[in-house]
């Protein structure tokens, strides 16, 4: 290793200069060496100093090792959130809720007097085996004996211990529905509006239990409370509303109910209204029909298949000699314990105001599937009829069969796509219109934003219209 510049630089001055004073003994040449490891040891010593700490470095550092750990953070969150789900749904997939469909009605209809005629082939084949009229008698006379035609009091309280217990075997669909709002008085005390309305089961979709119910009295909840049949309360969530006419469907999860409501509980059966014999025919109103939960009535449909004047639909009205309450909800019954309909008085003329009305429940069948499996509604904007009979044979008016429009909605994509009141429907697309029914159904299964061309009559002048549907 070679030794400093300086260190030799030194170590020559040192013997030049003891060469200088002393020149001819060895003992300036011991000296020489001792001095001259005392500067190498002096040299070779080392002196450590601790580095100067750079105060804003550090800081800076921190502050961004701080902030790169929450963008961090808030990355993983956001993953999180984004991936659970999937990665759940991966490795455990939910079921989801089947779709409610309601059967088809098979309507019984009455016997026509043109079928009670009978073709000579069908006369040729039947042979009709001769009736012994005096046997006949005899067991006649035999049955009469055995009538007893007294009705006593115990037939007539018998009587309605059935009405009673059926009642109490519908009752297990019906529910109370109400509605909590939150409100504050004048001295800031928090404080609470309840306001019901009688409901009823109407499907499982194997997730929820769905219910039908007014939607009149939930208008700006803060939360919606069912109460079922045993008393047992649960919150519910609203799927949809239709408003039309006012009814609302609500779901309950079932992993809310319990084992022993489940077992209580029970989903309506729904009937038919468009049968000729439900006229006269005695029914059961349930639910609140006298304003207060938990009422009961009973009484006799007076009138049946008038139409409710309401756009996009063919709604009819069941009227009922039943005195009730003009706020009455619930559902109206026949003796077998199927529902006929949903009881509604608003839509109520002012001469039948505490009588009980109700929505038929036949055409108010598509719309509570609809709302069920919360698919989203077409909106046309239109009120309509079918043409007349004696009008489309009659030659003189010139008129086609199909759907007259009464009256459009304001506003309405019909109004918007120039139809008019008077004009009469003959096609939609390539499918020809020849009833209003016919209308509601490509409208059921329409949906919004769908374009339909409609084919019209004006005055008799074929026209066409191109309608984007709206949405309820």
């Amino acid at each position: 290793m070679r030794k400093p510049v300086c260190f030799e630089r030194k170590v020559n001055e040192m013997s030049e200069q003891e060469k200088g004073t002393n020149t001819t003994g060895e003992e300036p040449v011991k000296e020489q060496a001792q001095y001259t490891l005392s500067v190498q040891k002096e040299f070779m010593r080392e002196k450590i100093k601790q580095k100067p700490v750079n105060k804003k470095k550090l800081l800076r550092r921190t502050v961004i090792t701080a902030v790169m750990a929450v963008v961090f953070g808030l990355v993983a969150c956001f993953t999180f959130l984004v991936l659970e789900p999937v990665i759940s749904n991966r490795l455990y997939p939910e079921e989801e809720p089947s779709e409610v469909v309601f059967p088809e009605e098979t309507l019984t209809e009455e016997m026509k007097p043109e079928d009670m005629l009978v073709n000579e082939e069908d006369e040729e084949a039947q042979t009709p085996e001769p009736v012994d009229m005096e046997m006949v008698d005899e067991q006649i006379e035999e049955l009469l004996s055995k009538v007893d035609l007294e009705f006593t009091l115990e037939d007539y309280q018998s009587l309605y211990e059935e009405l009673r217990a059926l009642t109490q075997e519908v009752g297990r669909a019906v529910v109370t529905v109400a509605g909590v709002t939150s409100d504050v008085d004048w001295f800031n005390n928090i404080y609470e509006n309840v306001a019901s309305a009688s409901g009823v089961i109407v499907a499982d979709n194997g997730k929820a239990m769905l219910i039908l119910v007014s939607a009149g009295n939930l208008n700006g909840a803060d939360s919606i409370e069912v109460t079922f049949c045993d008393q047992t309360q649960v919150e519910a969530e609203l799927v949809q509303k239709d408003p039309n006419t006012g009814l609302a469907i609500l779901s309950v999860p079932l992993s809310a109910i319990g084992k022993e409501t489940m077992d209580m509980i029970a989903i309506a059966q729904l009937g038919s209204s468009n049968v000729a014999s439900l006229l006269g025919a005695p029914v059961i109103a349930l639910g609140s029909p006298l304003g207060t939960g938990g009422s009961i009535s009973y009484g006799v449909v007076t009138s049946t298949g008038t139409p409710i004047d309401l756009p996009d639909s063919a709604y009819k009205r069941i009227t009922t000699d039943i005195y009730g309450s003009r706020n009455a909800t619930g559902i109206l019954v026949n003796l077998k314990g199927m529902v006929i309909g949903i009881i509604d008085n608003v839509n109520a003329g002012n001469d039948m105001a505490n009588l009980l009305t109700a929505f038929g429940i036949t055409e108010l069948k598509s719309t509570i599937e609809q709302m069920s499996n919360n698919k989203e509604r077409a909106y046309l904007g239109v009120h309509g009829a079918d043409v007349p009979k004696r009008a489309v044979e009659d030659t003189e008016l010139d008129m086609p069969a199909g759907t007259y429009i009464r009256e459009i909605e304001i506003d309405s994509p019909a109004m918007a796509a120039g139809i008019q009141s008077g004009d009469v429907v003959t096609k939609i697309g390539s499918t020809e219109i020849t009833t209003y029914n016919e209308l509601l159904g490509i409208l059921q299964s329409a949906k919004p934003e769908d374009v339909l061309t409609i084919t019209l009559m004006r005055q008799g002048h074929e026209m066409k219209a191109d309608v984007t549907l709206g949405s309820w």
